[in-house]
């Protein structure tokens, strides 16, 4: 090792160890209205910024626009014989607080139809990358590439009044929605399917033709890929790829630099690469148990073994929610209508009547219940989608919705750039002498 990182590893082990010491501790010690615990611990439940689109409330779930996910799936308009509700449905909900009426949704289809020719040159950017380079990376590089038709930049560049910001934030927002299942697909097709691409087909919606452009025909498919686009769109503000877009934004960075700054963060695997982490456990319990469909006892062994080996069971717990996800419910409900048997969905139900009250037992979990991804790749693989490294592609085709819908707002509503305050661990400790020296004296 080379000194002068033997010297930074020398003095990090000490100030982390200090720095667990002092949440154990002193974890409750308020520093003005916030504790030293969530100073250290990822501002944890800290409010800390507006976000009109969308509520998560730890035991009612996420609420777009005061309404819920069952509430959408009945109200929000869908496809001519549809059953889910269409994606265009939920961004008129986000972006105006309406519910929209069955031609707003088709203003937007249309308008998006309108916008979507992706120029050629963010094709030879991807064209540019290995082939084998992460679908994520391949991804944030065709966003940026975009970004040389961002009409906010140019306004900017040219002067434009601080009442245009959200004008100008509304087009970009538009035009990037608009070009994103095209970008994927290509991505898809290019790494999984020898580059044969698919042209869209403008006759669609804007989810099933992004289904069609990956290769996906079936009706089943297209209703799938409608509730994953619409229940994936927003979780509040506080989640890493819609502050990072917030925050970025906040600088007056525009849409297609905000928003691939918020695609790198949903790229991290403490975000949204869980989904695919819920599948490779899902698949190697069922190899270790014999390859078919196992008995709710061995899940519950499996279980407990991947607890004693220090491991999470992925997919379950939330840093928010207290009860089971309603996007989870929603994509249950969509397995029990459509598909009716699978083994790995069967399997991921097992896993939900076994789970609960094993990490419950535990007496370290405050949430016990299964997330949205505990679900989501199960239905893709069997519809065939085996992908796992793409899910989060999907994932961040359908976050679009939620983040630029806040964004145009963040512009409208003059949202200033972020810059909250920090401390140092000296600082920290000078505070806690000093409560200490304080209650002495009492």
């Amino acid at each position: 090792m080379d000194p002068l990182k033997e010297k930074f590893k020398a003095k990090a082990e000490v100030l982390s160890s200090e720095i667990k010491d002092i949440i154990k501790t002193h974890g409750e010690l308020k520093l003005g209205e916030i504790t030293v615990a969530q100073v250290y611990q990822g501002m944890r439940g800290m409010p800390g910024m507006v976000t009109e689109t969308s509520r998560l409330d730890p035991e009612e779930g996420i609420r777009f626009r005061g309404y819920t996910i069952p509430e959408l799936r009945k109200q929000l308009p869908k496809a001519p014989g549809g059953t889910e509700p269409l994606p265009e449905g939920i961004f008129y909900l986000m972006l105006v607080g309406e519910l929209p009426s069955q031609d707003d949704v088709t203003f937007i289809t249309n308008e998006w139809q309108k916008r979507s020719n992706v120029p050629k040159h963010v094709f030879d950017v991807i064209e540019a990358m290995p082939v084998d380079t992460h679908p994520m990376t391949q991804f944030v590089l065709g966003i940026m590439a975009m970004q040389r038709e961002s009409v906010f930049s140019k306004a900017y560049a040219k002067g434009m009044s601080k009442k245009e910001y959200w004008d100008y934030a509304y087009e970009d927002s538009m035009n990037l929605i608009a070009r994103l299942p095209r970008v994927a697909a290509y991505i898809y097709r290019r790494k999984y399917k020898g580059g044969a691409h698919i042209e869209p087909d403008h006759k669609l919606d804007w989810a099933a033709n992004f289904a069609h452009m990956l290769g996906y025909e079936g009706l089943d498919m297209k209703r799938l890929m409608r509730l994953y686009l619409t229940i994936h769109v927003d979780h509040e503000g506080g989640n890493v790829s819609a502050h990072t877009t917030h925050l970025v934004g906040s600088a007056l960075s525009d849409p297609y630099l905000a928003f691939a700054a918020g695609m790198n963060g949903l790229a991290g695997p403490l975000h949204g690469l869980a989904n695919q982490e819920v599948l490779s456990w899902i698949m190697e319990l069922k190899e270790t148990l014999g390859g078919g469909l196992p008995t709710k006892d061995q899940i519950a062994e499996y279980i407990k073994k991947t607890l004693t080996e220090g491991k999470v069971v992925p997919g379950y717990g939330h840093a928010v929610l207290r009860k089971t996800d309603p996007r989870f419910t929603a994509q249950q409900d969509f397995y029990k209508t459509h598909i009716k048997h699978d083994d790995i969905c069967e399997i991921v139900q097992m896993v939900y009547e076994v789970a609960p009250p094993i990490l419950e037992s535990t007496g370290k979990i405050k949430n016990p219940w299964p997330n949205v991804d505990a679900h989501s790749g199960a239905l893709l693989v069997h519809y065939g989608m085996h992908e796992f490294d793409f899910y989060t592609v999907l994932f961040g085709v359908s976050r679009a919705l939620g983040v630029l819908a806040s964004l145009i707002w963040d512009r409208a509503t003059g949202s200033p750039i972020e810059r909250p305050g920090s401390l140092t661990t000296d600082n920290i400790k000078a505070k806690i002498k000093a409560a200490q020296a304080s209650a002495s004296k009492a």
